[in-house]
């Protein structure tokens, strides 16, 4: 009997990563294609198509996807996909099920990229954690003991969405001060003026103005952990997306922060630690989505 795989999909704005897993979370096979523009649904759905055709899909029996925003409880629709302009209550998974004739299940990109570290990265040895990405936005993932925790109707664990400054700058959720507002890419180049690689490129030449702007930055990362330490008492805190390439100028002040605000009790032996797959953590994820929901 040949061994049975599934396909992770990771949909971003820019790029459609796609790889064939198996049970274990080895990648047999992997491609990346560039995101249709516009990223019309029909036109992201043919791309997806010809490219999962491209993948030896002999062995596969499930196809999970990752898609940057809220996905209904049953994995079913794209409720509302950012950085997917038109992309509002798309039956993704209906869709790639009749294109291709396998069991189909999409989640939210954050999500994935969370059960993805908990698969095969930073997060394996823990029940309980939590996943921050700091990329374009800030998105996160909730983990409690060992199974990923999107509320009842599929949209819980919008942790970039939580308040950090009443007064702060309007995020498109149409809160105010979100941790969005202050921790993501685009929030660091409104602020500063600068991309967040040249802000750590300057920081690891000695540059003090950027040192001083990670350790502010570190502190905000460090007060949003700690509403979310508070409320969760996790094991561990993994930080993902493209600023943790800067972690090591930032994670000192977060956690200084944590130390200073929250009780003993609520933070005991808990681990603040850098994400290990990179930006292949949602397609990752997007296959566990996939065993999880069709692997029995």
């Amino acid at each position: 009997m040949e061994m049975e795989e599934v396909i992770g999909i990771d949909l971003g704005g820019t790029a459609i990563k796609l790889g064939r897993f198996d049970r274990q979370g080895n990648c047999a096979q992997c491609l990346t294609i560039p995101t249709p523009q516009p990223p019309d649904p029909d036109a992201v759905l043919a791309e997806m198509v010809e490219a999962i055709a491209q993948l030896d899909t002999e062995t596969v029996v499930a196809i999970g996807v990752g898609t940057p925003g809220p996905a209904d409880a049953a994995g079913r629709i794209a409720i509302y996909a950012i950085n997917l302009g038109g992309w509002i209550d798309i039956p993704l998974a209906d869709w790639l099920e009749a294109k291709t004739g396998k069991p189909t299940v999409i989640g939210n990109d954050a999500n994935c990229a969370g059960l993805g570290e908990h698969w095969i990265g930073a997060g394996q040895p823990f029940k309980d954690l939590v996943m921050l990405t700091l990329g374009t936005g800030v998105g996160g993932a909730i983990i409690l003991n060992g199974n990923l925790f999107v509320g009842r109707k599929g949209t819980a664990g919008e942790l970039g969405l939580i308040t950090l400054n009443p007064a702060g700058a309007r995020c498109n959720s149409g809160n105010h001060g979100s941790l969005e507002q202050h921790l993501s890419v685009r929030a660091i180049r409104r602020r500063t003026g600068l991309e967040a690689e040249e802000l750590g490129r300057r920081a690891e030449r000695g540059d003090e103005e950027a040192i001083a702007f990670w350790q502010s930055y570190g502190r905000e990362l460090g007060i949003g952990i700690v509403s979310l330490m508070y409320v969760l008492t996790p094991e561990a805190v993994i930080i993902g997306g493209g600023v943790c390439h800067s972690c090591e100028f930032f994670f000192p002040a977060a956690w200084m922060e944590i130390e200073q605000r929250v009780v003993d009790y609520s933070r005991l032996d808990v681990k603040l630690l850098r994400a290990e797959l990179g930006n292949q953590a949602g397609m990752v994820g997007a296959a566990k989505l996939a065993w999880s929901k069709f692997g029995a």
